[in-house]
């Protein structure tokens, strides 16, 4: 890196808030996924006025600029392609204003998700998108790739509880979009924004809404012999117009190796479960409750178990959203994949993946939204052995383009990133991506910001 652009860093922002060292940087070069980047420098602002000036050196120096949150995500989004700056808004981590009566929440983007429940939680209010990362992922993070999560199937993904974005341009140029209003005039700049992965702009503040906790919560467990009678079931509940706050699925592989990590209580010997939450008023949880077990019945579950108390929801949740470590502890290294497909399509998909899992001899476990078909096959592998590496991106390659077979998408929550751009010809013409272009470019002109991100680099 250019000494005197390390030189200005190191003036603006302190010796210790910028990082250079080989050492130092070997952090940086991970995210949650399998790809690998290294940056030039990271720095720490702390004030928006920090980052302007940041963004202002970058653009002078025609260096690269990659905005970075807690590295959880899982497609590459927060590394550094093309080397140049990683901007981490680790120490931007304040929550700036509650306002309660008005159900409102301004934060900076450093702000841990799970970490803004908890202080609403007292107002009987909280944030409800709900990632399986929420105890170490960001709100600018989950802006940046619209993150969703289990209970986003009743309450919805990011943008739809972001209300106004801060936001400091490539240029160096500060702006406001959206506003405390519910429906404010002009052009939806703000929605537009929230999945940008980073290449329209900084994000340096966030307001967002809070959401009531419900007068009432039931949290059902239905376990199944069959995978093909636990996705029928999923089918039924929607065709009977009924919408749980969460819908979620493991197979077999997955909780056995989740029961062994975390004692959740899920039955070993079963071929898969549903995790499904009912919420809201309490004669009206009731009567849905009632109406799953209904449905999980009538397509053969053999146990469908009701959590008796908070401290039982809270354990079947901790099993569901520490899966992931649960496979960590099985293999040297796993690669999660986000595919999404039609509810329908879920008993061949799940077969398909098991065929892909048998053709290159790989132990692929799942684990997903199944309410709205997000799926996310963990496929494990030894990453030092380069042909199971091959193979295992081969794998994940052949699982999103059947997905795309089956009338799906590449990407239901965790962004494409530098993971997926080769796979964008897949689901966009050349058209559709050239306005894609176009639009980048308005902000970004230069490409500094994020580059080698979303769109692939070439054709086909």
């Amino acid at each position: 890196m250019d000494s005197r652009l390390l030189h200005d860093l190191k003036k603006l922002l302190g010796v210790e808030a910028v990082l250079h060292k080989p050492e130092e940087l070997l952090l940086y070069e991970y995210d949650g996924s399998v790809e690998v980047a290294r940056p030039e420098c990271v720095v720490f602002p702390r004030t928006t006025a920090d980052v302007v000036q940041i963004v202002r050196l970058a653009n002078r120096h025609k260096v690269p600029l990659v905005g970075r949150g807690a590295g959880t995500g899982l497609s590459g989004g927060a590394l550094a392609r093309q080397g140049g700056i990683i901007t981490s808004f680790a120490r931007m981590n304040h929550i700036l204003e509650i306002d309660a009566e008005n159900q409102r929440a301004t934060v900076q983007p450093g702000v841990v998700n799970a970490d803004l429940s908890v202080a609403v939680a007292h107002t009987g209010l909280h944030f409800a998108p709900d990632p399986s990362s929420q105890k170490a992922c960001t709100i600018g993070g989950n802006v940046s790739e619209n993150s969703g999560g289990p209970h986003t199937l009743a309450y919805g993904v990011t943008v739809n509880h972001v209300l106004a974005l801060e936001v400091v341009l490539p240029s160096g140029e500060l702006i406001r979009l959206g506003s405390t209003a519910l429906d404010p005039p002009g052009y939806d700049l703000t929605g537009l924004f929230v999945g940008s992965e980073g290449t329209f702009g900084l994000v340096t503040e966030i307001t967002v809404k809070l959401t009531r906790l419900p007068e009432a919560v039931k949290t059902l467990l239905a376990v199944y012999d069959s995978v093909n009678d636990a996705t029928e079931t999923v089918a039924e509940i929607t065709a009977r117009g009924i919408t749980p706050a969460a819908c979620e699925m493991l197979d077999g592989w997955t909780i056995r190796a989740v029961e062994d990590y975390v004692h959740a209580g899920f039955p070993l010997d079963s071929a898969a479960i549903l995790l499904i939450e009912v919420d809201g008023l309490r004669e009206v949880v009731e009567a849905e409750a009632e109406d799953v077990a209904d449905v999980c019945r009538l397509h053969h579950a053999r146990e469908v178990r009701v959590a008796r108390d908070a401290k039982e929801r809270d354990l079947l949740w901790k099993g569901r959203k520490n899966a992931f470590g649960a496979a960590g502890r099985l293999a040297p290294s796993y690669y999660t994949q986000d595919g999404v497909i039609p509810r329908t399509k879920l008993p061949a998909t799940l077969r398909r993946i098991s065929e892909i899992g048998k053709k290159y001899n790989l132990q692929i476990g799942n684990v997903f939204h199944a309410g709205d078909g997000n799926l996310h096959p963990i496929i494990l592998f030894d990453e030092r052995n380069e042909k199971q590496f091959r193979d295992t991106v081969q794998a994940a390659d052949e699982i999103i383009e059947f997905c795309i077979q089956v009338g799906g998408s590449i990407t239901g929550e965790h962004g494409v990133g530098m993971e997926k751009d080769r796979l964008m010809p897949l689901l966009f013409s050349e058209a559709d991506l050239g306005l894609m272009r176009r639009v980048r470019d308005v902000f970004n002109p230069d490409g500094l910001l994020n580059p080698g991100k979303i769109l692939p680099t070439s054709k086909g």
